[in-house]
């Protein structure tokens, strides 16, 4: 690894590599072991600049930072990256929604920079592959906030009906589904198709309201449902960790689905109210493992599956698995 180098993880990495990611991979991990790590000089610093744009090439593929301002060719991909300096004591990559971000201290040289892309182009290429498909996946799931729509709701469907007449009362919705489908979906059974159908959130709104008057609603609706069911699954596995939480707080990050601290606080993405009550658990183990474990080592893993056999799946599914938004 260079000696300067320095990773941006996300918190549920898997070390699988994506299967169709550029073909080159193979030759740029062998040209990256023969290159040399060069001697950083001060004398030989250089300005940050724009680089002209490299040429195309057949079947290139192309990732593209919004706020680009250098570029890289790693293997058959160019890679046009945002670049800044700052005081900071080595180089750091990061990978994400808007693609890859580089930091470097003042003093290190542009050709340093270039090394450190090309030791690490496996990793750098993979990362931004699974951004771009993960962007694919959410446009996917992107909810149409009208009557009529549906939405996964504990991993089954929900459909959304406006109710100008406040017929299931005013707290604003009002999930009406029969009891076998309400039980089934909290052992984490696949709910019947008549008892899915039947499950049907309905909203205090006129049939003219807007696009975000609806999804306001239906929102804080779930978010009520996650913090209800997040306490109740926290309360459930803390005492078999042999662990005590202190604060539950919901959070609506982009790629990151909770967090731990040392202190007893942890906080969970209420989206995660989309997903299956087995995944959902995996979320709550892993935050509540971490009061114990406060790293990801063999330890932590361990501690992790004394209480979820099959994490490792379930971990799996939660990467796959694109949250509506």
């Amino acid at each position: 690894m260079h000696p300067l180098l320095r990773f941006t993880l996300d918190l549920f990495e898997s070390n699988q590599p994506v299967a169709h990611v550029d073909k080159g991979l193979n030759a740029i991990e062998k040209i990256a072991k023969k290159t040399p790590k060069k001697t950083l000089d001060k004398r030989h610093i250089q300005p940050v600049a724009t680089p002209p744009m490299l040429p195309d090439t057949p079947g290139a593929v192309h990732f593209c930072h919004p706020r680009a301002s250098r570029e890289v060719r790693l293997g058959h991909a160019l890679v046009a990256y945002e670049f800044k300096r700052g005081q900071r004591r080595s180089i750091g990559f990061s990978v994400g929604a808007d693609g890859l971000a580089v930091r470097a201290p003042k003093w290190v040289t542009l050709a340093d920079v270039d090394v450190a892309l090309q030791s690490k182009a496996l990793w750098i290429l993979r990362k931004l592959q699974e951004a771009r498909e993960r962007h694919a996946r959410l446009a996917t799931h992107v909810i149409e906030w009208r009557h009529g729509a549906r939405l996964p709701f504990l991993g089954q469907p929900v459909t959304l009906q406006l109710d100008p007449e406040h017929r299931f009362g005013a707290a604003g919705a009002q999930l009406v589904r029969s009891s076998l489908a309400v039980a089934q979906a909290i052992d984490g059974q696949a709910v019947a198709e008549d008892d899915a159908a039947a499950m049907t959130l309905w909203l205090s709104l006129p049939h003219s309201a807007s696009t975000d008057q609806i999804r306001d609603v239906v929102q804080a609706w779930l978010m009520r449902q996650a913090k209800q069911l997040f306490v109740a699954r926290l309360d459930h596995f803390a005492p078999q960790l042999g662990v005590q939480w202190k604060k539950m707080s919901l959070s609506n990050a982009g790629t990151r689905w909770g967090s731990a601290r040392i202190d007893g606080s942890i906080r969970l993405n209420w989206r995660l109210i989309h997903m299956r009550m087995s995944v959902i658990d995996y979320v709550v183990a892993h935050e509540l493992s971490h009061l114990r474990v406060m790293d990801h080592s063999p330890r932590f893993w361990d501690t992790v599956r004394s209480v979820v056999p099959d994490y490792a799946a379930l971990r799996k599914q939660l990467k796959d698995e694109a949250s509506p938004r």
